[in-house]
């Protein structure tokens, strides 16, 4: 924000680098929010020469995760682990989920320091919302924090959220192992909702290149290699499609007519059987 003091010194006490972008920051620059460092709008503006639509596709990932969460909720979900979450904006999951069901459970689970800065003002809403410190690469810590314990009860099913957060784990990080390692934690019923940047335009591979020279992640995989998250459970309707696709709450256009940035992410929520 261009308010916000740049003294990286007094951020480093803090945990927080702003000498580098950061995945969480830089989200919040595109959702045009406040949270970030002169870096993050730096990386942002480079990513925009290639996809222009960037801000959009934004907005489409963070409509798609109030739709999913509503749905979740109205199936009678109770819980969610909201995974590499990122900074709080505006209709975060607990917003939805408790504008559903007020005894919906939600914690926020983030490697970003500044995502737990800013998240206590969630604390302070109520005390069925929390945020976690964690890595949800050590899913063993993620599972046995008890923080996280505190709200989510793993005999019950749980909503476990990975929105816009898989494309940050390259293929030696074995992210299909990291979600199986949290699906095994869960019970039948439990659902697995997963947004993903796709390799569906030269454009969207010309962007890889760019998140991987500058944040340093950023995995545009193919269809066929999101959907696969979903292996042994059950994909529900429409399946792994673009985000303005799934359960669309108003008009959309055909698949054919969609833009590139319509067509940068994909996503689906599937059941635990």
């Amino acid at each position: 924000m261009g308010d916000m003091n740049e003294r990286p010194e007094e951020w480093a006490s803090r945990g927080i680098d702003i000498t580098r972008p950061s995945i969480a920051r830089a989200y919040d620059v595109v959702l045009r929010g406040k949270d970030n460092f002169k870096v993050d709008r730096a990386f942002v503006s480079e990513i925009a020469k290639v996809i222009p639509e960037i801000y959009d596709v934004a907005s489409h990932n963070r409509r798609i995760l109030g739709r999913g969460v509503r749905f979740l909720a109205e199936q009678g979900i109770r819980q969610f682990l909201d995974l590499g979450s990122g900074l709080p904006t505006v209709q975060n999951t607990h917003q939805v989920a408790q504008s559903v069901a007020p005894d919906s459970h939600v914690v926020y689970v983030d490697n970003d320091p500044m995502v737990l800065v800013h998240g206590r003002a969630l604390l302070d809403e109520n005390d069925r919302t929390s945020v976690v410190t964690a890595d949800l690469r050590d899913a063993r810590a993620v599972l046995e924090d008890p923080d996280v314990n505190r709200l989510i009860d793993f005999d019950r099913p749980v909503a476990l959220m990975m929105v816009g957060i898989l494309h940050h784990l390259h293929d030696d990080e074995n992210p299909q192992g990291i979600v199986e390692t949290y699906l095994d934690a869960v019970p039948s019923g439990s659902h697995l909702f997963v947004t993903h940047f796709c390799a569906s335009s030269q454009e969207a591979r010309d962007a890889e290149k760019q998140y991987l020279a500058m944040l340093g992640t950023g995995r545009f995989r193919t269809p066929e290699e999101i959907t696969a998250y979903f292996d042994g459970l059950d994909l529900l309707e429409p399946g792994v499609v673009p985000l303005p696709l799934w359960r669309p709450d108003g008009p959309v256009p055909l698949e054919a007519e969609l833009s590139i940035g319509q067509k940068l992410m994909y996503g689906g929520i599937a059941r635990k059987p």
